[in-house]
């Protein structure tokens, strides 16, 4: 099975070799035929720190690295 790839900006970059990546997807509302735009945050891991606050980066699925990191960074996006 494939790995999913996502695409995100920067929200958070305090913690060593982690970075917050903040997704947005959009979809129409089965009811109200309107689009909502939703949120989610991920923790991805960046080796080498080189991310910062606002920039869009590639996230790929990984095995767990921490309780939390479920994500690797792939490149700038």
């Amino acid at each position: 099975m494939p790995k999913r790839i996502l695409t995100g900006t920067v929200t958070g970059d305090q913690n060593e070799q982690t970075i917050t990546v903040s997704v947005q997807r959009s979809f129409q509302h089965p009811v109200l035929k309107k689009i909502i735009r939703k949120s989610k945050k991920y923790r991805a891991h960046d080796a080498e720190n080189k991310f910062k606050i606002g920039d869009q980066v590639r996230i790929e699925e990984c095995k767990p690295i921490s309780k939390t990191k479920r994500w690797t960074v792939l490149t700038d996006a």
